[in-house]
Parts: C-alpha cells; structure tokens; sequence
C-alpha cells in the first residue's frame, strides 16, 4: 500500500493540475486550499473525473467549478440540517407530551418497562434502549442547566425536559420500543402510520449526522429505503427492476421526507434556500450539465414540483 505523505500546498496544486483542472488563480486556489483543506474540496472530484478514471478531470474543468461544488453541498448541508434539527425538536415534544400525559411525569412512572412493547421479541431491545436513556440522565443529567435545575430542586426530570439530553439516534430507537397504540397517536400528528414514521426518524437520525460531522452529503446514500409515497407516483418518477429510482435512499428522500415533516412555511423556506444554492452552482458550474448533477443528488427532472403538492 502506497504511503500518504505531506504535500505543501504547491505540491497540491500541481496535483491538481496534473490531472487537467484549470487553476487561473493559483494564489486564491492556494488560500482556499489552506482554509478549506486539501482533501475535502478534492472529495467533490468525482463529478468531474472522465468516465472510468480516477486522475483524469474532464476537459476545461476549472478549480472555480469544484470549488463551488464544495461551497453548495455546505449550504445545502446547513440548510437540511437546521430544518432536521426542527423535525428532532418536533418529535421530542410529541413523544414527551404523549408519553407524560399518559404514563406520569417522573422517571420511574414514564421510563416504567410496562409502558414499552410486550413483544418477547423485543424485550432485548427495550430493555437496551432504556438502558441508553438513562445512562444519558445519569451522563449528562447535571450538565445541562434545565435538568440539573430538576434534579437539583425536585428530585427527578420530566420527559419533556430529559428529551433536551437525548440524542435524535436515541429518540428514533425509543420510538421503535413503544406500544404499537403510542406509536400510532404520534404518527397521526403526520398523517403516516408508524411503520413509515420509525424509518423516517431512523434516517433523519442518520442524515442529521452526515450534516453535524460535515461530511459529504449531496450524493449520500442510507443503506435502508423510505417506503414508496404519493410524492414518488405525483412526480411519475421513474423506475426500475427494484422500483422507483430517486427518493427512495437519496438527498431527494430526505426532501420527502421533510415534506411530511416540516409545517408548511418552513418546507417553503427550506426549499427556496435549496432552489437559490442550485442555481448559484448551475450558474458557475458548466463542464457538468446540471442534470447530471441533480441526478447525482437523486433529484429527478422536475424535483421542483414537490413544493406545488400538497
């Protein structure tokens, strides 16, 4: 296995150019390079690469283009992330208000095991995911100043503050252990029922992640599917031998996704940013047709119509 060894930033450069993309700049593409990191602006290099190369950029690729591809997966990564961080805080409230107007407000009435599926089944994984939360009471509890205030001066948290400690991953697989009776009042609220509300918020869990860590994320791919929805027949998405080909596991699912999620006027917000961010890129980006890139993302043809339904 080759070695990987420090290269200066003109090292970087002539990299770069050795593989055919046009640098005009060499002093601003050296800052970015500094400021950015060599690496990550290099990560969007496969949009540009000749077909069936690793090393090869297309021809008259310029630094300009994969920069700008760098800089929209940024802006469209804070904007599905702040917009997940709603649907995280949305689903906190639901749950705790279902589950503490039902079963109490204190640990040992709400964190009871009776209160979770009976399933045998399950037992493992209720008793798991229990185990989980309150490790984070006994973890983070006196770390944050709305539980410590409770624990402080009544002895115990109520779920609608311990949800401020639980990560969205814990919430998702605290969902998945309710009864089925519960999980169905909290997936009324979005007009789906809970089998498809469990793997949205495992894979809103999982985008949410993608975003914090600041990882790639225009052309993620989830390992598990969202269930086929009227979007994907209103959109007449096309299909194939395993089924529809966009918005299934792609950035168009979590779109989807958002869509049920979100009230209206934040989904049109989120998508107006989204709209502004794709055409900054069309506008820089020219060596790629824009439907190569939207293809990429999982974005069909006309992606923009889901924010005419309904």
């Amino acid at each position: 296995m080759t070695e990987k060894i420090f290269k200066t930033l003109d090292e970087q450069i002539d990299i770069l150019k050795g593989k055919g993309l046009v640098i005009n700049d060499e002093a601003k593409a050296r800052n970015i390079l500094l400021r950015e990191n060599y690496f990550f602006i290099s990560g969007y290099r496969h949009l540009f690469m000749e077909k069936g190369t690793k090393d090869k950029f297309l021809d008259g690729t310029t630094f300009e283009e994969l920069y700008a591809t760098f800089l929209f997966d940024r802006a469209i990564r804070n904007t599905f992330f702040k917009n997940i961080l709603i649907v995280e805080n949305n689903i906190k409230s639901i749950t705790s208000y279902q589950l503490s107007r039902k079963y109490g407000f204190k640990e040992k009435d709400y964190l009871n095991p009776k209160n979770f599926s009976q399933d045998g089944l399950q037992f493992r994984q209720v008793r798991d995911v229990l185990n989980k939360v309150k490790r984070q009471i006994r973890v983070n509890g006196r770390k944050h100043t709305a539980t410590f205030h409770y624990i402080e001066h009544y002895g115990y948290i109520p779920f609608w503050i311990l949800v401020k400690v639980l990560s969205f991953g814990i919430v998702a697989e605290f969902y998945d252990i309710l009864k089925y009776e519960d999980q169905d009042d909290i997936s009324k609220f979005y007009k789906i029922n809970p089998e498809t509300l469990s793997t949205y918020l495992s894979l809103l869990s999982n985008f949410r992640n993608v975003c914090a860590h600041e990882d790639i994320l225009y052309d993620h791919r989830t390992q598990r599917v969202i269930p086929d929805i009227r979007f994907h027949e209103l959109l007449n998405i096309p299909k194939d031998e395993d089924g529809y080909i966009y918005g299934k596991n792609d950035l168009f699912s979590l779109v989807i996704m958002l869509k049920v999620m979100l009230s209206k006027d934040d989904f049109n917000e989120m998508f107006s940013e989204i709209k502004r961010e794709v055409k900054t890129l069309d506008d820089i980006v020219n060596t790629v047709p824009l439907d190569t890139i939207l293809n990429r993302i999982g974005f069909p043809s006309n992606w923009q119509t889901i924010n005419e339904l309904d």
